[in-house]
């Protein structure tokens, strides 16, 4: 007989209501979604505490912030993947896709090798069984960067690519559209003087009139036959929304202006917010806030971008604001994003899907994160 995990006396956040219920797992699977109490013996109490989905993160960066702890100290990339792992997964993260940046415009050093250290390192221990959370990649391609072709052909073709999003982080654009908060950014940064960034933004915006539109054209091409969900990232006009829509990008990464994120919505493009955005109250960047794109019905997902913890965080305060119910609020993380990437395997509690399940207590306006279970495995 297979063995089966019962979790009982707990809150389950269903697609549409909040059950009081149980779980019956077997082979890694949900068998069973019961409402009430079980009184079978064995049966794990989870206190009263809700039980989610595990969480499907699309897009996060956390990567980086483990190789790169502090500015001068680089991380050894495999034990920086591996605290990568375990932040995921405490953080109720079942499924990652790790957004690894392919393309460099100079001011972001150490960022190539950081994507070819994180392929190989996913590469080695995808199959091993140690990893806490599954890991997938999302390509985040800069289009104006001059490495952004020959790093894309290392792995257009990889098997854990899930995703891919066009980017463009020049001056003046996207989400560095006041240029003048960007020149001052970069002084303080990179420690460098108003000349030397005044002379790097000048190339950039050359390089990127060269460049950018005959690379996203390339790029397009390249991946068009895995036909992956593709992303724009950083939107800021109506019109660069559709101009990507009928290219066939049909997800909207992070937009930066409010009346980008509404074109998005009435074209059917999906929208990705930032769940930090919500946590802190507003964009690190200045620009909108997913609060109000929240309220303007504007957003399908919420993605941690870099902080794991903020999207169950993000969620909560959502649901508590009253802009969105607890069950729809969840889906953001759940089953939208499981959706948006093809995975339809996970992200309901729903008999036959795989058991990725978190434990989670509210207290005092925050969402702790208690138990992790990954196809019916506790890994947190």
């Amino acid at each position: 007989m297979t063995p089966e995990t019962i979790l009982t006396n707990a809150l389950l956040v269903l697609p549409d209501e909040v059950l009081p219920g149980s779980v019956v797992i077997r082979g890694g699977r949900i068998a069973e979604v019961q409402p009430g109490r079980s009184h079978a013996a064995g049966g794990l109490d989870l206190d009263g505490d809700h039980l989610i989905p595990g969480i499907v993160d699309v897009h996060t960066d956390n990567l980086e912030r483990q190789v790169q702890p502090r500015a001068t100290a680089r991380w050894p990339s495999r034990s920086a993947m591996l605290a990568h792992d375990q932040q995921t997964a405490g953080a109720g993260v079942t499924t990652v896709l790790d957004a690894l940046c392919l393309g460099d415009l100079g001011f972001d050093v150490g960022r190539t090798q950081t994507f070819r250290d994180g392929v190989t390192d996913l590469d080695a221990l995808a199959h091993t069984g140690l990893l806490k959370s599954e890991h997938f990649l999302h390509l985040r391609c800069e289009l104006p960067a001059k490495d952004m072709p020959e790093l894309v052909e290392t792995v257009a073709d990889h098997p854990l690519v899930r995703m891919v999003s066009l980017m463009d982080h020049s001056p003046g654009v996207g989400q560095y559209r006041d240029i003048e908060r960007y020149r001052q950014m970069r002084i303080r940064q990179q420690h460098k003087t108003a000349e030397q960034v005044d002379r790097r933004i000048a190339e950039l915006l050359e390089q990127r009139g060269r460049l950018r539109e005959k690379q996203r054209r390339w790029l397009l091409d390249r991946v068009a036959h895995r036909r992956l969900p593709l992303a724009s990232h950083d939107d800021d006009t109506p019109e660069g929304v559709a101009q990507n829509a009928a290219d066939g990008i049909m997800i909207s990464e992070f937009p930066v202006a409010m009346e980008a994120a509404r074109e998005a919505r009435r074209l059917g493009v999906a929208v990705i917010a930032g769940a930090p955005n919500i946590v802190r109250g507003g964009s690190h960047s200045g620009n909108v806030a997913a609060a109000d794109l929240i309220r303007a019905g504007a957003v399908d997902v919420l993605a941690s971008d870099y902080v794991p913890p903020a999207m169950i965080e993000a969620a909560w305060a959502s649901a508590a604001a009253g802009d969105l119910t607890l069950p729809q609020a969840v889906a953001m993380i759940t089953d939208r994003a499981a959706r948006m990437v093809g995975l339809h395997d996970r992200g309901r509690i729903m008999a036959d899907l795989r058991a990725d399940l978190v434990q989670v207590r509210p207290h005092e306006g925050h969402a702790i994160v208690r138990r992790v279970w990954r196809g019916g495995e506790r890994v947190a």
